[in-house]
């Protein structure tokens, strides 16, 4: 009962929270921010309008049990047929943990639930499917806005390279081709207000399996110059159509800083993907600062909450591992004692995705487990997000907010650490 006791008041009040926000926030299409990176001798900082802003980001998606969803699916879903999208609008927290909705366990939805936790930011991966009209509301609404994405020929998306070939940054074609998805996704978005960024890439670096990555399916790791002078002609072509919004690039690694500082110095930020452990990411901002200085935002980071050891949920470790990651985000922001240059992070992921390994009607413990530094050894895919859909029953509206979600709401994220 412990939950519901924590909860109740939050709950509560977010329809007042909504109804008066509202009346506050509303912007238009023509009004885009102007968003820059600037650096002085303490650091980097991200600004929007001229004031500084510190990302406290979540990797977003309401995905149904039992289904495998195409891109960006659940900006349109409406499984009840009411007039609502299910996940945004519609879902409802499960205070008491019985996998009951009770007559008091009204909807919600997880965009009042990411502003009551204190998210400012979530990440689109790649700009297809897009409902323009739910990001607008995101923003005007609840003040979040979005990282938007074009993975740049990862998983071939974009390129129309063949899976098995890969995508080839020496193909003229597929470079085309991917010029052409860019200019699209920058076409369609640059003077939305919801835009703070635009990310390139996801692990482009890597090969599968090696640093804990997926299969990127391009052959960037064995032609970095190639890639790099490649991101750089795009980063030149984005902020040619969009002198506003910064470019950034997402990596698992820190093995392409030198040539990016040699072939790409028109990228704007730096993102990595990283769980390195729960006291932070290491060498990761001394590395960048002395070997190609750009600000640094952690665009993915977090752990899963199950234990292979207990055989059972352990939400208290994964809330340790997160405050350690978010505290030395905070070290090294301009207002903290480390490098200065972190500008934020985006959390992975908002909800379990019981579709990424196995059969999506399970939610495996032993497939699409990898060893990494956790107290368990492991990382279990299915088990990564802050919420969870409970038994799986009544999806995609139950939630269940896991420990850390109330860590950053209470604790990590209950103050802004910008300050002049």
């Amino acid at each position: 009962m412990i939950f519901k006791k924590i909860c109740r008041p939050v709950i509560l009040s977010l329809a007042l929270f909504t109804f008066a926000f509202v009346f506050n926030s509303i912007s238009f299409a023509s009004d885009a921010d102007k968003v820059e990176v600037v650096r002085d001798e303490r650091g980097w900082k991200l600004l929007v309008n001229g004031k500084p802003y510190f990302v406290k980001g979540l990797e977003y998606s309401a995905d149904t049990v039992g289904r495998r969803p195409e891109m960006n699916d659940w900006m349109w879903e409406d499984g009840n047929n009411n007039g609502k999208i299910d996940g945004p609008y519609d879902a409802w927290v499960d205070l008491d943990r019985d996998d009951f909705q009770d007559v008091d366990e009204n909807p919600v939805g997880d965009f009042a639930l990411l502003k009551a936790m204190g998210c400012n930011t979530v990440r689109i991966y790649h700009s297809e499917n897009i409902n323009k009209e739910l990001l607008r509301d995101l923003y005007n609404t609840y003040g979040i806005r979005v990282i938007m994405g074009n993975y740049l020929g990862a998983y071939t998306l974009g390129s129309g390279a063949d899976w098995r070939s890969g995508t080839d940054y020496t193909d003229e074609l597929q470079k085309i081709k991917m010029r052409d998805s860019v200019r699209k996704m920058v076409r369609e978005h640059k003077d939305e207000p919801y835009i703070l960024m635009w990310m390139l890439g996801n692990e482009n670096d890597v090969s599968g399996n090696e640093a804990n990555s997926t299969k990127t399916n391009t052959n960037a790791p064995q032609n970095p110059e190639a890639f790099a002078s490649f991101v750089n002609e795009i980063c030149t072509m984005i902020k040619e159509m969009d002198p506003y919004h910064p470019v950034g690039v997402c990596n698992a690694t820190t093995r392409f800083l030198k040539y990016y500082k040699e072939f790409a110095p028109e990228i704007d930020i730096l993102g990595f993907n990283q769980y390195t452990g729960p006291f932070g990411f290491g060498v990761l901002w001394s590395r960048v600062k002395y070997e190609f200085d750009r600000p640094v935002l952690i665009t993915e980071f977090g752990c899963d909450s199950w234990s292979t050891v207990k055989k059972r949920e352990d939400e208290e470790y994964q809330a340790k591992y997160h405050t350690g990651a978010w505290r030395d985000i905070e070290q090294n922001s301009y207002w903290g004692k480390g490098h200065g240059n972190a500008i934020g992070g985006v959390i992975y992921c908002w909800l379990d995705k019981w579709w990424l390994i196995g059969s999506p009607k399970v939610q495996d413990t032993d497939l699409g487990a990898w060893r990494g530094p956790k107290q368990d050894g492991f990382f279990h895919d299915e088990w990564l997000g802050i919420t969870s859909q409970g038994d799986g029953k009544q999806s995609p509206f139950k939630r269940r907010l896991k420990q850390v979600y109330y860590t950053y709401q209470e604790v990590l994220w209950a103050n802004d650490i910008v300050n002049e």
